[in-house]
Parts: structure tokens; sequence; C-alpha cells
């Protein structure tokens, strides 16, 4: 990790401000959400990418009652739960009997 040189403070409300040059870099824009992970004294922000909630891959996902899911998570569930498959490529309606 290396210093960017830029220095904020926290304003009353918790609040700083991200410079301009590292939101353009970051392609962080207005209304766009953030992760913030922790270690130690460090925290980290990271732009927000939606991922699988079960495996964290980004490809290919469904929103289902607000959760992000991949389509390679639904199949392998439902073969977990007993669903033949009959052709993963085919049409998404009708791969499951």
């Amino acid at each position: 990790m290396r210093s960017t040189g830029f220095v904020r403070k926290v304003d009353v409300l918790g609040r700083i401000t991200i410079p301009s040059e590292m939101r353009v870099k970051m392609d962080l824009g207005a209304k766009d959400a953030v992760e913030i992970f922790e270690d130690r004294e460090f925290m980290l922000i990271k732009k927000y990418e939606p991922c699988d909630l079960f495996t964290g891959e980004m490809e290919d996902l469904i929103d289902f009652e607000g959760k992000k899911v991949s389509r390679k998570s639904i199949i392998r569930m439902a073969k977990k739960a007993g669903f033949k498959i009959v052709d993963p490529d085919a049409d998404p309606h009708q791969r499951f009997r």
C-alpha cells in the first residue's frame, strides 16, 4: 500500500471527502455505493460491486429477493435439491423439469 499524500479530517457526522482525482481514477461517481473493509488499524474503501451471495462470483448474476445469485449457483442448488437439469445452455425457462 502506498501513500497518496491526501489527508482529510473527519467531520462531526463522521464523513470524509474523497479527493476528486481519486474518484476519477477509481470510476466512483455520485451516489455510487462503496464497501468499507477494516484490518487492524487500516480502513480500505472500495467501489461496491455486487457478487454471488454464496460464491462471491461476479458474472451472470440474478437478483433474487434483493440478493445476487449467479446462474451457476442456482444450477448447482437445483441439482442438490434433486432437480434434473435438461440443458444448462437452453432457454432459462426450459432448464428444469
